[in-house]
């Protein structure tokens, strides 16, 4: 699971030092006194057995990196090269994982050495690894006695922007330090706010994986203090852009130390100008790495555009599950109202389908998703909100039930499947309503779709040989009308839907801003 996570500056950031002199919290008081155990009545006088001599444990082995064999190869780059921590070489050898992702290796020289990195990479492609292991070997190397910490004083912050990919990455950082004592805990909304609560004031934390609001709740109520930072990260930098998350992010930051006493890494899919904007305030001198294909998709995912009418899309969505035999799959809707009827149909013709959206309660979501990977649920549907953080081993399918209005959601929801060296295949639907966004999203990913008219998934007899003619026919008109449009750069309107349907998207959208 890690490794689907997994013009320059020279000059190197300040050592970090500890000599902020503060007022100590006061520790959470124990209570070492404990009430004597009363004396056992005595028992039937019988004869005692002699106790056998106590067996000496063996000594626990040592791990050594000599165990972790990895041939050298040429342009890769071997995790044993980067100098890490032998613990944390353990962690990463007991994953499975040999070199380096391109995203890793071109930045792991860099943030371990304390300069702040922007990095820009495809999903998928070890983002999170990346400062994870920067962040881990750091805090090894300069670790404070158990004295001198307190609790609601984490060393590393890691902001998300959803709850999904925030429990993801605390589940990669404790994979990680799996033989280090580095505790990590995540703090999030739809989670119990007094669990919560009880921990951050009564654990020390060295890494707090947190979504912006829940985090801001526990800063106002002095649960929570950033003020001894010596990391801090914003993951999906363009998304905590487009979900309105950047005033909530300027004032975490206000709380943390000014930038020259933290080392920043920001890592995204994706960044626009105003992202860099922020990026370039938030950072000192940041080496900037961007690593990515020519085209956005990766080339293990098959990717097909079904040119249906939207009354057919049902029909021919369990038609093609039934036929293929798919066992794993997610299918994206634009809204939580066309995701639940999908639910609910689903269901209806025995498919063991799930819903993953903004409106479903945080334990619900972590239980099913939870389903999802054990194999107990086999079709996801999910919103784009919901479905950011998914990361999932074996999604053979991901399935566009409306495209997505933004292309680089199409660019997320597809690398869903296809990922860690196996392949996947995205089917797209495109009908009446939405066809007009295909040139965007042709345009951002760099490349020709393969439409068709998908009639064999039809049932036998449920539509003339005419009426397939004449499908066909709107196909390649599209077709012709998409290249049209490509050369010409003029965009297609599309019809402007009822009141009724705009008054529903609103509401949909409003409910959107509250759950996150």
């Amino acid at each position: 699971m890690l490794g689907k996570l997994f013009g320059k500056n020279s000059r190197k950031k300040p050592s970090k030092t500890d000599d902020k002199a503060r007022s100590p919290k006061p520790a959470a008081k124990t209570s070492n006194k404990s009430s004597p155990k009363p004396s056992k009545a005595p028992t039937t006088e019988r004869a005692t057995k002699p106790k056998s001599p106590a067996k000496s444990k063996a000594p626990k082995k040592v791990w050594t990196p000599a165990e972790y064999v990895v041939a050298e190869q040429e342009g890769k780059t071997r995790f044993h090269s980067l100098g890490l921590e032998v613990d944390l070489l353990h962690g990463i050898a007991d994953l499975g994982y040999e070199y380096c992702s391109d995203i890793q290796a071109e930045s792991l020289p860099h943030t371990l050495k304390g300069h702040d990195v922007i990095g820009k990479a495809q999903t998928g492609t070890g983002k999170t690894a990346a400062f994870l292991i920067t962040i881990v070997n750091d805090l090894m190397r300069r670790p404070i006695p158990k004295d001198d910490r307190f609790s609601s004083e984490p060393r590393a912050l890691i902001i998300a922007p959803t709850r999904e990919l925030a429990m993801q990455i605390e589940k990669d950082a404790i994979a990680l330090t799996k033989h280090v004592d580095i505790p990590v805990y995540s703090v999030l909304g739809g989670i119990d706010y007094q669990k919560q609560k009880e921990h951050v004031r009564g654990q020390v934390i060295d890494i707090l994986v947190a979504t912006p609001g829940r985090l801001i709740d526990f800063l106002n109520s002095s649960d929570l203090y950033l003020d001894q930072l010596d990391f801090l990260v914003i993951d999906e930098a363009d998304r905590m852009l487009d979900m309105g998350f950047i005033p909530d992010v300027k004032r975490i930051l206000s709380r943390c130390p000014k930038t020259e006493r933290r080392q920043t890494l920001l890592f995204s899919a994706t960044f626009s100008n105003d992202v860099l904007n922020l990026a370039s305030r938030w950072t000192t001198n940041p080496i900037n790495i961007e690593v990515e294909a020519e085209q956005q998709t990766t080339d293990s995912v098959d990717q097909k555009i079904f040119m249906v009418p939207a009354d057919e899309k049902l029909q021919i969505i369990c038609r093609y599950i039934e036929v293929n035999d798919v066992k794993k799959a997610i299918i994206f809707g634009n809204r939580r109202d066309e995701t639940r009827r999908l639910e609910a149909k689903l269901k209806s013709k025995g498919i063991k389908a799930a819903l993953l959206s903004g409106e479903v309660p945080q334990p619900k979501r972590i239980k099913t998703l939870e389903q999802f990977k054990s194999g107990q649920i086999e079709i996801l549907v999910a919103t784009d909100v919901a479905g950011r953080g998914i990361h999932v081993d074996g999604v053979s399918h991901v399935f566009n039930y409306n495209l997505p209005e933004d292309a680089e959601d199409y660019v997320h929801r597809i690398g869903r499947t296809g990922r860690a060296g196996e392949t996947g295949v995205s089917i797209s639907f495109a009908c009446e309503d939405d066809a007009f966004l295909l040139p965007a999203i042709e345009k951002y990913i760099g490349m020709k779709l393969k439409y068709e008219y998908p009639d064999y998934l039809l049932e036998t007899g449920e539509k003339n040989s005419q009426e397939s003619s004449q499908q066909s026919k709107q196909v390649k008109e599209t077709e012709k009308s998409t290249a049209v449009q490509e050369q010409t750069k003029t965009p297609v309107k599309a019809e402007n839907p009822d009141k009724k349907e705009i008054q529903e998207k609103s509401q949909d959208n409003s409910q959107d801003q509250k759950d996150k």
